[in-house]
């Protein structure tokens, strides 16, 4: 029989972007110059570079990328956009399509080394069940034992 842990309320708040802090906004919004050459390619308009950039900062720092990639924190927003001279209101442009923000998703794991975790999880998903719950894990390879998992 299966047992509730979070209640509706709880975890639509658990999908959604949380407050970010300082040290976080610096720490993950931070586009380094591969990150610039990944989000810019020729033909994305202003609106799809921008929500990509937030999806490839927001991967790394909750473990998935909310379905409301325009409502991730507004200062968060702000950095990216100043850091891809665009303006910032942009953001209210991106995702139109579903199709759209599960392409960048797959595109930013990928660009960032993730991968599907199997079926059954990974052994490394102890540390990170947030990666597993996401269906992309992190681990790159550390290895393994049943008192030392991989670490993420």
């Amino acid at each position: 029989m299966a047992t509730r842990v979070f209640t509706n309320e709880e975890l639509q708040r658990l999908r959604e972007f949380p407050e970010i802090s300082r040290e976080e906004l610096f720490r993950y919004f931070t586009l380094t110059p591969a990150d610039l050459a990944f989000v810019a390619p020729q033909g994305r308009g202003p609106a799809v570079r921008l929500g990509l950039a937030v999806a490839l900062c927001t991967l790394p720092w909750l473990g998935f990328v909310p379905d409301k990639v325009p409502s991730a924190p507004p200062v968060a927003v702000a950095r990216l956009a100043d850091q891809l001279n665009i303006d910032a209101a942009q953001i209210r442009s991106y995702g139109k399509r579903a199709q759209t923000r599960t392409e960048h998703v797959r595109l930013v794991a990928q660009y960032l080394g993730w991968r599907p975790a199997g079926a059954m999880g990974c052994a490394c998903c102890w540390g990170c069940a947030t990666g597993c719950a996401a269906g992309m894990c992190s681990c790159r390879g550390h290895a393994a034992t049943p008192t030392r998992p991989r670490t993420c």
